[in-house]
Formats: C-alpha cells, sequence, structure tokens
C-alpha cells in the first residue's frame, strides 16, 4: 500500500495536479490498481472545486430553487423560468450564470472571451436562442498600471466576442477595489429564449436503454488549449505556471455551429426523436460524455481515435480533458446519427469553415454504469461513471473574520464638494465609455440600454408586449465589512433594480467569488454569504411560492495573491424580471420642471461601506445597512404599484451614495441638453443625503402624487426637478455644466489613457 501511494504522489507532483494523495488514493479504490494518467486527469477535473462544488455543495443546498415559475432548476446548464405566452406557445427564459476569473488574470483578451463563449454555449444547449449576455466585472484600481491592462483586455475580449457573435450585450455592472489587484472577476450572464416544447436536456434520454444511441462531438478539432483548465480554475493563481490552460475563442465558428445546432435539432424535433444535448466546458470531452451516461442511468465507451484533433500525436488525456472551444456533444440514436453528421459536414460544411471542424461519431452508450476509454487500441480508462460524477465533499472548518471599524465621529458635509468627490470617483463615474465597446441593440428587442434605467430592459418575444428586465449587483465594500449582508444585499440591489423598471421579479443566479476555501475564515465568509443571499431570496418572494428562486449559478474559489490574500468576499446575484407592457418601463432620466422627487424608504444610520465614507472621508469601515427583508419587499410592491398606474415617470434605487448622489445620476441621465436640474429639501445631515439604507427616488408630478400618509412604508417629497442643469439644497448650489463631461469622460481617461 505505502508503494502505491509514494507512486501515487510522485505522480500527482509530477503531473501537477491539484488533487490531494488521499482523493488519488480514493481514485485507486474504485479503479482497483494504479490509475492510468487519463484517469488520474479525469477524477483530477471531475473532482475539482470548479467541477464537484466539493466545499460547497452543502451550503449551496440550502439556497431556495423553487417557485411556480421555474420549469427547471440548477441541475443542468442552465435554469429556465417561465415567460410568456404568445400565438397559444409559451415561451420561456434561460438563464446562465458562471465566472472565467483566473483565465482572465493571465490572458484578459482570450479569458474574457472563452467565458462568454462558455456561457452562451451552456444557454444554446438548452435548445434556446441566445438573446443577451451580462458582465459582471471587477479590477483593481485604476491608479495600477496592471489592473489597467487586465480592465482594456477583458473589454476587449468581451466585446470582441459578444458583437461577433451577435448577441446584445446588457449590461451588468464594474468594481474597482483594490483587493481586484491581482485577481480580477469576470462573471458573465447569458439569457435565452425557448419554447416550452423544445427544451432539450442535456443527458442521454431513457430510450437509450432500448435502442443504441451514440454520442456525436461537434465543433472545433480537440488541440491543447485549455487543458487542466477546471483544476486551474480551482487552485491558487500563482500555484499555476504557464498558460496552456486559457481557452482560445472563435465567435465566428461559433455562430455558424449554432446555426447549425439550430437546424439539427429542428430535424430531430420534427421527427420526434428522443435526445440529450451538452456543451463542453471544464473537462472538455471527458466531463460532457460522463455526465450525458452518468446523469441518463448509463454507461459510455468511448473512442479517442475518432476525436477530429489539430495537433496530432495528442496523449489520451490531453485529448479526453482540454478543454477546446466551440464543441457540443450530442447523444442521438445510431440510426439517425449519420443524418446528424451530415448537416453539420455537408449543409453547414464546417470543415470547410475550419480545419479539422465538423461532426464526428466518438461513442456509444451503454447499460453497464462504466466509464470505458480507449485509445491506439488500448484501454486508457475504466472506471465507474457516478464516481466520476457525484465526486466528493469536504466539510471544510469555518471561524469568523475579525470585525469592522465603527463608524467615525467627525462626519463633515459640504454637499458640493462632497458630490463632485463622489462622481469622479472609479466607483461613481459614468460607465458610458465601457459600454460604448459593447453593441446592445443587435436583435433589435433592447428596449432600455444598459445606463439608462437601473436594469436593462428586452422585448424577446416577437408580437408579445412582454418585457424582461435584468440586473447583476454585488459590493465588495460590503462583503469585507459584513459577509452575510455582502450576500444580502447582492440579491436587494439586483432586486431594488429590476422593480426600479416596472418589472416583478422572477428569479435570480448568483456566482459566489471567494478565496482559499482552506482557509476557515474564507470558508467563514462563504458560508455567511450564502446564508445573506438565501435569506434574502425567502424574504423577496414576490411574483409567487416563498422565495425568489435560484435557479443557476457558480461557485469560483481559490480568488487571492501571491501572498495569499484573499479577495473581498464578492457573491454577485442576478435578479430578472418581467413586464406585462415594456411600454410601461420606466428609466432613470427627469422628465419635467416642477415634478416631485418622493423618497420611499426611511434613512438610518447606515454609512459603512459606503461611497461617501470612502470618496469623502477615506474611510473603509463603518455599519453597513441592515437588510430588512420585510421592508424591501413592501417597497417593492408600492413602487410597482404605483409605476403600473402610470404614477411614476422616473424611478431610480437608492443604493451609492444615498438619495443625494441618486438624485445627481437621475439629472446626469436626463442630460444638460434638456436643462433639468433637482432641487433638494434636505439638511446637511450625512445620514439623510448620503446613507445608503435601501430605497427609491422617484419623479411624481404634482397632480398625480398619492396620499404619503397611511402607506406600508415611509414616503416622503424630498426635492423637486428644476428647468436649469444644476443640483442644489439648503443654502447650497452646484453647476454641473462643468462637472458633467468630466464624470462622462472620465472612466476613459482613467483606464484607456495613454500608458
Amino acid at each position: 500500500m505505502q508503494d502505491l501511494t509514494d507512486r501515487l504522489a510522485a505522480e500527482l507532483k509530477a503531473r501537477r495536479l491539484s488533487m490531494t494523495i488521499e482523493e488519488a488514493c480514493k481514485v485507486s479504490s474504485f479503479v482497483g490498481r494504479m490509475p492510468t494518467p487519463l484517469e488520474l486527469h479525469l477524477f483530477d477535473t471531475m473532482w475539482s472545486e470548479h467541477c464537484s462544488y466539493k466545499s460547497s455543495r452543502k451550503h449551496l443546498a440550502t439556497l431556495p430553487k423553487s417557485a411556480p415559475q421555474v420549469v427547471l432548476g440548477p441541475g443542468e446548464d442552465a435554469g429556465i423560468v417561465a415567460f410568456t405566452e404568445e400565438g397559444g406557445v409559451r415561451w420561456d427564459i434561460v438563464l446562465a450564470h458562471e465566472s472565467h476569473n483566473h483565465p482572465s488574470q493571465v490572458l484578459p483578451v482570450e479569458g474574457a472571451a472563452t467565458g462568454v463563449g462558455g456561457i452562451v454555449r451552456d444557454v444554446y444547449c438548452m435548445g434556446a436562442r441566445v438573446i443577451g449576455v451580462m458582465d459582471l466585472l471587477r479590477f483593481g484600481p485604476p491608479s495600477s498600471q496592471s489592473s489597467r491592462a487586465v480592465a482594456r483586455g477583458v473589454v476587449q475580449g468581451v466585446w470582441q466576442y459578444g458583437n461577433a457573435l451577435g448577441v446584445p450585450n446588457l449590461g451588468g455592472d464594474t468594481v474597482f477595489h483594490e483587493g481586484y489587484e491581482s485577481n480580477c472577476l469576470v462573471n458573465v450572464v447569458s439569457i435565452g429564449l425557448v419554447r416550452r416544447d423544445r427544451i432539450v436536456h442535456s443527458f442521454v434520454p431513457r430510450a437509450a436503454r432500448r435502442v443504441p444511441y451514440v454520442l456525436i462531438l461537434v465543433g472545433k478539432p480537440t488541440d491543447a488549449t485549455g487543458f487542466g483548465g477546471a483544476t486551474f480554475a480551482s487552485a491558487d493563481l500563482d500555484a499555476q505556471g504557464g498558460m496552456g490552460a486559457v481557452q482560445v475563442a472563435d465567435p465566428f465558428l461559433k455562430r455558424v455551429v449554432s446555426e447549425a445546432n439550430a437546424r439539427a435539432l429542428d430535424m430531430l424535433f420534427e421527427r420526434g426523436i428522443e435526445f440529450g444535448f451538452k456543451d463542453l466546458g471544464a473537462g472538455g470531452i471527458a466531463c460532457v460524455s460522463s455526465e450525458m451516461a452518468s446523469h441518463g442511468g448509463m454507461g459510455i465507451e468511448l473512442w479517442l481515435d475518432r476525436v477530429p484533433v489539430s495537433v496530432q500525436g495528442l496523449p489520451p488525456e490531453v485529448v479526453a480533458c482540454a478543454e477546446t472551444q466551440e464543441r457540443f456533444g450530442l447523444a442521438v440514436p445510431q440510426d439517425v446519427a449519420y443524418d446528424v453528421v451530415q448537416i453539420y459536414n455537408e449543409e453547414f460544411e464546417l470543415p470547410r469553415l475550419h480545419p479539422g471542424a465538423g461532426a464526428s461519431i466518438v461513442g456509444r452508450f451503454t447499460n453497464d454504469k462504466t466509464y470505458l476509454v480507449l485509445h491506439g487500441g488500448s484501454q486508457v480508462a475504466c472506471a465507474p461513471v457516478d464516481a466520476i460524477t457525484e465526486g466528493i465533499s469536504h466539510d471544510r472548518p469555518a471561524v469568523a473574520a475579525a470585525a469592522g471599524s465603527p463608524d467615525p465621529a467627525a462626519r463633515p458635509v459640504d454637499p458640493p464638494a462632497d458630490l463632485v468627490k463622489m462622481a469622479l470617483s472609479a466607483a461613481g463615474v459614468s460607465r458610458a465609455p465601457l459600454c460604448s465597446f459593447y453593441d446592445s441593440e443587435v436583435q433589435g428587442v433592447t428596449h432600455l440600454r444598459p445606463g439608462e434605467a437601473d436594469a436593462a430592459v428586452i422585448v424577446p418575444v416577437p408580437g408579445s408586449r412582454a418585457g424582461l428586465a435584468v440586473s447583476g449587483d454585488g459590493n465588495p465594500f460590503y462583503g469585507a465589512l459584513d459577509p452575510y449582508l455582502g450576500g444580502a444585499h447582492a440579491v436587494g440591489e439586483a432586486f431594488r433594480n429590476v422593480v426600479a423598471t416596472g418589472a416583478t421579479p422572477l428569479a435570480a443566479t448568483d456566482c459566489l467569488n471567494y478565496g482559499n476555501p482552506e482557509n476557515p475564515e474564507v470558508m467563514w465568509q462563504f458560508q455567511r454569504g450564502v446564508e445573506g443571499i438565501a435569506d434574502a431570496c425567502r424574504a423577496l418572494a414576490i411574483a409567487g411560492g416563498d422565495s425568489l428562486p435560484i435557479v443557476s449559478g457558480n461557485v469560483s474559489f481559490y480568488n487571492q495573491n501571491s501572498a495569499g490574500v484573499s479577495i473581498p468576499p464578492s457573491p454577485i446575484v442576478a435578479v430578472f424580471g418581467r413586464l406585462d407592457d415594456f411600454a410601461k418601463a420606466r428609466d432613470i432620466s427627469l422628465k419635467r420642471p416642477g415634478d416631485l422627487l418622493v423618497l420611499v424608504g426611511a434613512r438610518a444610520d447606515e454609512l459603512g461601506g459606503g461611497l461617501y465614507y470612502r470618496e469623502c472621508l477615506g474611510f473603509m469601515g463603518g455599519s453597513v445597512p441592515e437588510f430588512r427583508g420585510g421592508t424591501e419587499l413592501a417597497m417593492a410592491g408600492l413602487v410597482l404599484d404605483w409605476i403600473g398606474r402610470g404614477i411614476v415617470r422616473a424611478s431610480h434605487d437608492v443604493s451609492d451614495g444615498g438619495a443625494a448622489f441618486a438624485a445627481l445620476e437621475m439629472v446626469f441621465a436626463s442630460g444638460p441638453w434638456n436643462g433639468l436640474g433637482a432641487r433638494l429639501d434636505i439638511a446637511r445631515d450625512p445620514v439623510l443625503l448620503y446613507s445608503e439604507t435601501p430605497g427609491y427616488l422617484l419623479e411624481i408630478a404634482p397632480g398625480d402624487l398619492p396620499a404619503l400618509s397611511g402607506l406600508p412604508v415611509p414616503a416622503r417629497v424630498i426635492g423637486e426637478v428644476v428647468p436649469s442643469f444644476t443640483m442644489s439644497g439648503n443654502g447650497w448650489e452646484l453647476d454641473l455644466s462643468g462637472l458633467y463631461p468630466a464624470w462622462r469622460d472620465r472612466l476613459a481617461a482613467m483606464v484607456w489613457r495613454e500608458e
């Protein structure tokens, strides 16, 4: 036994695998011998944090996932939510959310591009048409040359891939924080539209137990790119030498493959054939083949010699586990396999578009639940398929981290100077220079573009009035001070953004970005963040059921620098909502002089982690706003009712910088060309002006103002729209004619300036 342990330890070291010696011994017990190189790489990939969720699975089980509108929750490549019915057809929204952090830090352009490519494949393989993406980005401070370079590369990768693919970018958010200096975050959301009767599942169907089914590999020829990518994403960044784990994207080939996929799926549906369809992401062919078999209750015999490769002589572990992009797997009956292959290779001529591209039959499904891989006439892997896919579980210890600093004793207030500092900070400047790289209107479905409202709004179903509002958020400044509230407010902020447009939130997705889970303090941060998300989702059940359901998501661990210092706890949540009539959606721009500004929600002394403390006082501590689920729900109900009744002309949630900064953003959204501004009737009090206690700021015509007494939540008039491009208050005024262009253009100067 000791000899086997020594041999395993030597192999792990020589192959730079991430699994522990205990895990390797468990693999050996499954196969009954010394594992082959392919088996070691296969289990190393499938048992990685990225694929198996071995440290997080039990905590993720506490998240609410069900509601009447959920068609398909977590478990497959994407979640699905009921949306609308038009012309007798039920249409559903497909939602996926992933991270591509480590590759984007190492090779920003390629890493971000393949992050977009991977997440849209997750949606395509559910049978859907991709109708939008969002990118939620985290970078180090713009003062850092390396952070600027990463930011520029990531944005380039996102726009080059998404624009070429013809998918609208619906925004997201971008945060700068010194904690991301050596470990950026690139989280990407993909949104799709699918007919209820055309939903596809990612496993071999039950019919395969009666008739022969084969696996068809579609797309680019396999090469060594991305080999070890899943384990690369499941270990310390600095522990991974080289760049072989970063994939290479090809959006133009993807676009053609996507059309060919649609044609193949149409043919299969028209013939009434049961099939499975899954994208090749982490773990490559090994992952897709084992998961399609195991989740369908079957085994598989895989023929690596039939896998098209772009480089001859690749070892079997590379052919099986490399994460070459733009590939899919189809499980179809053997007697229709040729027809499917013909669509890709002859009708769409994939081999002419890219050398070696196309469709090939590379395996057959079996009833014995064994994962068998053949290469060069030899057996190179043989293991129970369920052992591969079920993974393992680690019960990591958790220890509470130290608490943050109390609020400062002195909090001077100078509204004109404070607002200028906030507006020109990395957190407060316009994101328009970044969004200008993205095409938000391709496909012609966008009603409210990124930056025009708190959430983007699209009209995805032709002929329907139903609108879809999408928003994503996460505040690392809150998470660093209180991980629980960081999680809860990630849900709350995205929820309010959707509500502010007039949409009823239907579902959410999450991406949980943390440091090394083997560090007890990091594990505690993660657990508390998940608890915050779960509690917030249960509190915000507004569309039916007992929660706002989480239908898709991802965990990204080992985000830390070379000194072992983790990123701030960074749970990022996206929320999706429905409007019965997209024309009723509200943006944030002011409309008419003399209209009233109504603040919904009481102000509390909760400025910790906020824009005022950070930018005006240079202070990073304090009391983070409490999450009050009942109040959030009551405020949302009030705002949705008023928007539905046509009372609200403009709507903006209160978050970064409090009510004063929310008003400034509404003025900026109107632009100097409209000559509108805001006068606030608020005392020079930091709590009243800058508290980030959640709320809404609404523009309402004086004659439409409802009675503000007897409401379920506090609401009061705090100012009015004025016919001059200014911000003013009790004894102060700020001319915005010079500040506006600086605010609009400053991000470009910060990030895209000449080095």
